[in-house]
């Protein structure tokens, strides 16, 4: 009987694990108070977050690309999918939304086809980058007027795993680190749209 081939991970492996890990806790959090009506989610943002990755991930299962690149844009899809479909659990976990929130969500959709038809990698992660970043407007926007229907622990988990995958970036060019390099600005933004009230509240 053969043995099992042995599974060596390099750090750069173990730093994506961790990653994964806190980021699936803040999206656990965030669900568990979307059903508990405490968090109302921007509906645009989070089916945009969850409609590009899930996309990118079916293409690259198509193309059978490299399995372990491959879940994690899966899981980057999967988290806001749930996180959406949570926000239909409770009556209180709904968000009205406005002639901006559709707006956005046009201009992410826009940009994320355009992305799928981009033949520059460099202009395809700048792309994607940027219908994340009209995504993320109408959050940031309900964030700043309404900080109490956000989950802060979820963007600080967001930000943390960001920040870890960092050294694995193994060429530090735009393809390999924009949209990480803009994950952190968009957590931090959002971070800073729901605590302010408190931070400058005892200073």
């Amino acid at each position: 009987m053969g043995t099992l081939p042995m599974i060596e991970f390099s750090f750069a492996h173990w730093l994506v694990i961790i990653s994964v890990c806190i980021s699936v806790f803040g999206g656990v959090v965030y669900v568990r108070d979307t059903i508990r009506g405490s968090t109302k989610p921007n509906r645009v943002s989070w089916s945009m977050w969850a409609l590009a990755p899930l996309i990118g991930a079916g293409a690259a299962l198509n193309a059978h690309a490299d399995a372990w690149a491959t879940s994690r844009i899966l899981l980057a899809g999967l988290i806001p999918l749930i996180v959406f479909i949570a926000s239909f659990v409770n009556r209180r976990s709904y968000w009205k939304l406005t002639f901006f929130d559709f707006l956005c969500g046009v201009c992410s959709l826009m940009a994320i086809i355009s992305w799928f038809s981009a033949h520059s990698p460099t202009i395809a992660v700048l792309l994607s980058a940027l219908g994340d970043g009209f995504a993320s407007l109408p959050t940031i926007h309900k964030a700043w007027l309404h900080p109490e229907t956000e989950t802060g622990t979820t963007f600080l988990a967001g930000l943390i795993a960001t920040v870890l995958v960092l050294p694995s970036i193994p060429i530090w060019n735009i393809q390999n680190s924009a949209f990480q390099i803009y994950l952190m600005v968009v957590n931090v933004v959002l971070l800073f749209a729901i605590y302010r009230r408190r931070i400058f509240s005892h200073s």
